[in-house]
């Protein structure tokens, strides 16, 4: 059992620091995840950012996860088709309800991130983060959206997961690190001694402290018997 999130970060931290990914970037899916990865961000000394993925729930069931929505540069969509099917749904017929949560992560990544962008990743090991797996329903499509912006590697790291979602999002991902996934799994919060809710004001104070982009180079110090100019 972890002590904290912050416990969970620091352990995952070392068992990722062994691994020494190459120009790691750390991704976080919050809330709950971001105080894991600011840990992990902190030990691997890599720039840190969000995954914002809201659930489309069905019309009559919001529970029911009918896709996801990916923020990014272009928001991407990944659909349940099963779950449409069986609803006898279209995805046009859920566009309300994908309009609502785009307004909502564009609230939030306002909110949390302020003007700066998403962090590129093309030839980058993108690290994703959160606190624990149990369906896996937002990290699939999360994984299955960051593909397309090409890193040179997905790493999936977490405290704790399901074996049963683990297993599912193995062929997402081109490595995974998780410290817990035992069989008689019951829930997230169940592997920590406190999970209490991560609030905004948390995520916030997290990203202004590690940042959520790379720093931009100094300017080149003048050679030593320069001059300034008059």
């Amino acid at each position: 059992m972890f002590r904290d999130r912050q416990d969970a970060g620091r352990q995952l931290a070392e068992a990722l620091a062994a691994r020494a990914p190459q120009r790691p970037v750390v991704l976080a899916l919050p809330r709950g995840g971001v105080p894991v990865a600011a840990e992990v961000a902190a030990r691997l000394q890599a720039p840190l950012d969000l995954i914002l993925v809201r659930k489309i729930g069905m019309p009559d069931h919001a529970e029911y996860a009918a896709g996801a929505v990916v923020d990014g540069a272009e928001p991407d969509l990944v659909w349940n088709w099963p779950a449409l099917a069986s609803a006898g749904l279209r995805p046009e017929d859920l566009a309300p309800v994908v309009a609502a949560e785009l307004k909502t992560i564009a609230q939030r990544r306002a909110d949390w991130l302020g003007p700066r962008p998403p962090l590129p990743l093309e030839g980058a090991t993108a690290i994703v983060i959160d606190d624990g797996i149990a369906t896996g329903a937002t990290m699939r499509a999360a994984l299955k959206v960051l593909a397309r912006r090409r890193p040179a590697r997905i790493l999936l790291a977490v405290p704790c997961a399901a074996p049963d979602s683990l297993a599912a999002l193995r062929p997402l991902a081109d490595d995974i690190l998780c410290l817990e996934a035992p069989a008689g799994f019951y829930a997230v919060g169940a592997h920590y001694a406190a999970f209490p809710q991560t609030s905004d004001a948390e995520v916030k104070a997290i990203l202004a402290r590690y940042g959520a982009a790379e720093a931009a180079p100094s300017p080149p110090e003048p050679p030593p018997d320069s001059q300034a100019p008059a």
